[in-house]
């Protein structure tokens, strides 16, 4: 291993990679490969779930939002079947009630989108009760409300009336915010 880490992964290295974004799951599972886990990745909850009942693993990485429901699902159902298992859910719509429901639910990490394979790692094998470092590359505070905005316009099926209501903002200040590119 050309990486280095304070951390060890003990005997059982399986891990559950979960994300509908194929090219990310197939990438970060040959990325956890390299720091020593044995990945098995799975595309939908569906499919997840099948695979915990068969082998529950060690670790796992789960995306909170699935194209056939969420992950916390997942993370509920290996905690029942294997309560030593460490979970990051990873998410790209982070809000604090989630959070804490993952939490709640037995996830070790709640980690936003991008994160970074060594970011993940660390998540996921941190004993220590004690705040892992900040991100190298963490999201501007722009691109953090830019996401947002486009998550609540997305519930909102793309509706410009209904997404303004609910952030509380004008319509037109929101028309123009869409209408601009993403921020770095």
């Amino acid at each position: 291993m050309s990486e280095e880490y304070d951390f060890e992964i003990g005997r059982d290295a399986s891990l559950l990679v979960v994300d509908d974004d194929e090219i990310f799951a197939n990438r970060l599972g040959r990325a956890m490969e390299k720091r020593g886990f044995q990945p098995k990745i799975s595309f939908s909850v569906a499919d997840a779930l099948i695979s915990l009942r068969s082998s529950p693993p060690a670790y796992a990485v789960v995306d909170l939002r699935l194209e056939d429901g969420n992950g916390l699902d997942i993370v509920d159902a290996l905690h029942d079947l294997r309560p030593d298992a460490r979970v990051v859910v990873l998410t790209g719509y982070g809000a604090i009630a989630t959070a804490v429901a993952a939490v709640k639910m037995g996830a070790t990490d709640y980690l936003a989108k991008p994160a970074d394979a060594n970011d993940i790692a660390a998540a996921l094998l941190e004993k220590n009760e004690v705040l892992p470092s900040p991100p190298e590359n963490p999201m501007s505070a722009d691109r953090v409300k830019w996401e947002h905005i486009q998550r609540v316009y997305e519930q909102c099926d793309r509706n410009v009336s209904e997404t303004a209501r609910r952030l509380h903002m004008h319509r037109r200040t929101l028309q123009r915010i869409l209408a601009k590119r993403s921020p770095k």
